[in-house]
């Protein structure tokens, strides 16, 4: 692979990028077992899940694709596995593997045939981003809830936490350090975060101690999810909305991410996009919400990752990061909650791309967007999204505009409604 000067990428160069990818993403480690960890599963536990699944996605991007992404378990993703797929639909935590085996299973499908590239026509931009846009604020509402910076409210739903809190002065003050490390674009500022936050809670006296050292012998490595809720109406509704972020997230991305490292022909694309499908399948028997291509990825390209050669550097440095685990561990929720919220923040900026100017666009965008955070669940959020869609589009004469996707999801979502209402 030649760089931008027409030579030839050099080792030293791919791994420089690979370990600048790394340290841009290990803090995903600790961020995605506290999330695992409040729909069930133990801390430790999601921390070997976490780093099994980012190992093997770099490695499948690396080796099939030989594309310098790093794949990890997606932000925004894992709190809709954890509050919306577990904890919302109470399902068990093998039960909701299960939804993640079967959308990312539509997701291949949509990688190795033509079905994504139809969807991508079908679904109107307005809904496809209003669903990054929603997951934003929920994430950063959930930064906000963890930090005890807002909390249930005497007199309102929510309020500003106590501010002689501890726990809560520690939140802000990490917080704005994360700000200040973003903004001036430091490299690996959500790592450095990670380690100031704590060191900020060990002076403030609410730090835990490590946990002992990883017993490999005795730790879970693979899952066997859990099908037998495959019949209820309830997963598949869990499956729609997994599916279809998972489908649209990648696809942007991926093609952003090529359009970096001047690469993106189409069978690059295809590759890229295939062992991301591959990789979110694995996921499921991993224990861990479905991997993504990262946004960081972005780091690697920058830094001058261009090969597989990068991808393989980052895959082995999960795998040793196994050996970090004890220390990750005493990371509070206090270091992490800044890092929900100014992820949540990057998400918000799809807005942009939303034409408020058109109402019939509008109105079912930003009813999706405000109902993910305010009922504290994704595929709500999403089923008054589509629903209005539809509603608004006829209201306004513009039938012609609704797509055999769009009426099939919107209706899908009605029926699980009105069940719901009746109690069925």
């Amino acid at each position: 692979m030649l760089n931008k000067n027409g030579k030839q990428n050099s080792w030293k160069q791919e791994l420089i990028a690979g370990f600048i990818g790394y340290f841009t993403t290990v803090y995903i480690v600790a961020v995605n077992s506290q999330i695992l960890s409040d729909a069930g599963l133990p801390l430790e536990t999601g921390m070997v899940a976490t780093i099994a699944a980012s190992a093997l996605g770099c490695l499948l991007i690396a080796l099939y694709a030989n594309a310098p992404m790093v794949l990890i378990p997606g932000m925004g993703i894992n709190a809709l596995f954890a509050y919306s797929i577990v904890e919302g639909a109470g399902f068990t935590y093998e039960q909701g593997l299960a939804v993640v085996v079967v959308a990312s299973l539509v997701f291949l499908i949509t990688a190795f045939t033509s079905l994504g590239a139809w969807l991508s026509r079908a679904l109107p931009v307005s809904l496809i981003h209003a669903i990054t846009v929603g997951i934003g604020f929920f994430l950063a509402l959930l930064g906000l809830e963890k930090g005890g910076i807002v909390v249930k409210g005497e007199q309102s739903l929510i309020a500003l936490g106590e501010l002689s809190s501890p726990v809560v002065l520690t939140s802000v003050a990490t917080l704005f350090i994360a700000i200040f490390l973003f903004a001036k674009n430091v490299p690996g500022n959500f790592l450095i975060t990670l380690a100031v936050g704590t060191g900020i809670a060990y002076f403030a006296g609410i730090l835990g101690e490590p946990q002992p050292s990883l017993n490999f012998r005795e730790q879970q490595w693979v899952f066997a999810p859990d099908f037998s809720v495959a019949t209820e109406f309830g997963f598949w509704m869990g499956v729609f909305p997994l599916a279809l972020v998972l489908i649209f997230e990648n696809m942007g991305l991926i093609h952003s991410q090529l359009d970096m490292v001047g690469n993106k022909t189409d069978t690059k694309f295809h590759k890229s996009y295939q062992a991301t499908a591959f990789s979110s399948f694995t996921s499921g028997f991993l224990g861990t919400s479905p991997t993504v291509s990262s946004a960081e990825s972005a780091a690697v390209i920058a830094a001058g990752g261009k090969t597989w050669r990068a991808s393989l550097t980052m895959a082995i440095l999960f795998i040793a990061t196994l050996f970090l685990i004890p220390w990750i561990s005493i990371v509070p929720s206090t270091a992490i909650s800044p890092i929900l919220i100014i992820v949540g923040s990057l998400m918000v900026q799809e807005i942009k791309h939303i034409p408020f100017d058109d109402l019939s666009e509008a109105l079912p965008a930003f009813l999706m967007i405000a109902m993910i955070p305010f009922t504290y669940s994704i595929p709500d959020g999403l089923a008054f999204g589509f629903i209005a869609y539809l509603l608004v589009k006829i209201a306004m004469g513009k039938q012609k505009e609704l797509t055999v996707p769009i009426i099939l999801i919107a209706s899908a979502f009605l029926i699980e409604l009105l069940l719901r209402a009746l109690s069925l």
